[in-house]
């Protein structure tokens, strides 16, 4: 009987020790054959363009980030020309992908590296981490790529697939439990460093997180490390990673003032630095359809149908009103009218340009 199968009969997790070897292999012969290898971010060594991908796809799907990526290329093609833009310039390419703090953590993140350090990315991952948005898994991750470092990765698709190679049924909801999941993240990286088998072995465990080890239904007869996985073995992958600790959903109400002057100019004012949109530029926002009428007094207002905008921990049920604006005064507050032609350059939230292009 194998180490695995005596430690799983015992009802314990398969020590990194015993499937170290196996598995690191497995991945990198596998993801040479079977692996994605022809994305656009792929096949280079640049810092640049590795990390730009790495934190659009954050949370986000390769199939969104093939859109977003060559453009901001085309536009920003290397980090110092990223330093030099303005924030609405990033945002208003980033419009869509969501998750706008990555945006104004990825300008910020330009700066620094320009400011600090000449242009060029640091070239660890512990090093990596003091730029801002960048953490543990995405600093790994652009050290393996770029400079072959031997440091391991662990966002959510690969928590899925080590822990259920480990059968690791500690709950991850709490840090100590997480931290130990590190260090046999740690463990299971190939023997050596190098630039020919750390970036195959990350990129291995990021495929079959995404492709094969997934969430519900894994594809097991076509995962590579199947002969040492343990949770495959108890026939119960799907109850793998554990995590107790479950997001708190909201919902709010927005009604949004939809206001147009006689030139076709609409009023936008920019979100605060926290919160919801934080920093975009948007229609003013009030949270009940009685504040946004005692704004406006007796103009005539056009209620639009209301819509469902989804985000990650929140639902916002909008409510945009059309009104003619009359010469004069602003609407509310600090603000700008822009033109039709000028708010499409604008970082804006994707519901609301959609709202402005149909309009």
């Amino acid at each position: 009987m194998t180490v695995l199968a005596m430690e799983a009969m015992a009802g314990t997790f398969a020590s990194p020790t015993a499937v170290a070897t196996a598995f690191a292999s497995q991945v990198v012969q596998w993801q040479q054959s079977h692996g994605r290898n022809s994305l656009p971010w792929q096949n280079t060594q640049d810092p640049y363009r590795v990390w730009l991908s790495e934190i659009m796809l954050q949370q986000t799907q390769v199939s969104s980030v093939l859109d977003y990526f060559p453009r901001f290329l085309a536009r920003f093609p290397d980090v110092k020309s990223l330093a030099a833009a303005s924030l609405d310039d990033v945002l208003a390419l980033w419009s869509g992908l969501g998750y706008y703090s990555r945006a104004r953590n990825l300008y910020r993140c330009a700066q620094q590296v320009v400011e600090v350090h000449g242009g060029r990315f640091p070239p660890t991952a512990e090093a990596l981490q003091t730029l801002p948005g960048i953490g543990r898994s995405t600093a790994a991750a652009i050290a393996s790529f770029c400079y072959g470092e031997r440091a391991a990765i662990l966002d959510a698709n690969v928590q899925r697939v080590l822990t259920r190679v480990l059968g690791f049924d500690a709950d991850l909801a709490v840090a100590a439990n997480e931290r130990a999941l590190w260090d046999h993240a740690t463990a299971l990286l190939p023997a050596q460093p190098g630039l020919h088998t750390m970036p195959r072995y990350t990129q291995g465990l990021m495929d079959l997180g995404a492709t094969v080890c997934m969430p519900r239904q894994p594809n097991c007869l076509l995962c590579p490390v199947q002969p040492v996985c343990t949770a495959q073995r108890q026939g119960t992958p799907e109850k793998y990673p554990v995590k107790t600790r479950k997001l708190k959903r909201s919902s709010e109400s927005w009604w949004l003032l939809w206001a147009q002057d006689a030139s076709g100019r609409v009023w936008l004012q920019r979100r605060p630095d926290a919160g919801v949109w934080a920093g975009l530029y948007c229609l003013p926002v009030f949270d009940s359809r009685d504040a946004l009428v005692a704004l406006v007094g007796a103009l005539p207002l056009d209620d639009q149908p209301g819509f469902l905008h989804v985000l990650t921990h929140k639902d916002l049920h909008l409510h945009p009103v059309q009104i003619a604006w009359p010469e004069g005064a602003p609407p509310n507050g600090p603000g700008l009218w822009v033109e039709a032609g000028g708010w499409p350059a604008l970082g804006l939230p994707a519901p609301i340009r959609k709202l402005l292009e149909a309009g």
